[in-house]
């Protein structure tokens, strides 16, 4: 992606608002991340996860806020990111379960410059991933530091 190509601060609105594909959570994928990072018996043991709460299987939060991560980066890829400082509100209201076909969005809901750096902005995102059902799996809200607009480059000896 060209510089020319890339959002910045300037570009982005109040109440913009964007919509990932869809992709299909596999239990094959989700006993891997789990049995990697997240070995409780519901998240990486499928005979043991009949007994719990959900009844069966479901994917871990932290791997449900990685599918997000991956579905909202083709979103919001051409906005110049410097890095996001915080998570706030975070919340997993219903369980990701082996065959949910999950979507990323994201609403710009506020903006403002920053106050000690002139070349950024602190952009706060509303970030959610919904089912299939159109039930809630993950949110938040983020805040994120994006790049200011370049100024033009004046030519050499005037």
């Amino acid at each position: 992606m060209t510089m020319d190509a890339l959002r910045y601060y300037e570009d982005l609105a109040i109440g913009e608002n964007a919509e990932s594909s869809e992709r299909e959570v596999t239990r094959e994928e989700m006993l891997e991340f789990a049995r990697r990072y997240d070995p409780q018996y519901f998240h990486a043991d499928p005979e043991a996860a009949r007994g719990s709460v959900f009844g069966e299987l479901v994917a871990s939060g932290i791997h449900t806020a990685a599918l997000w991560r991956q579905l909202d980066a083709t979103i919001s890829r051409g906005i110049a990111w410097i890095c996001g400082v915080a998570w706030e509100d975070v919340r997993w209201p219903h369980a990701v379960r082996a065959g949910d076909r999950l979507r990323a969005r994201y609403e710009c809901l506020s903006k403002r410059p920053s106050r000690s750096h002139a070349d950024r902005g602190v952009v706060e995102m509303l970030y959610t991933l919904h089912n299939q059902r159109g039930e809630l799996v993950f949110s938040c809200r983020s805040i994120n530091l994006c790049a200011r607009r370049p100024p033009p480059s004046t030519a050499a000896g005037g």
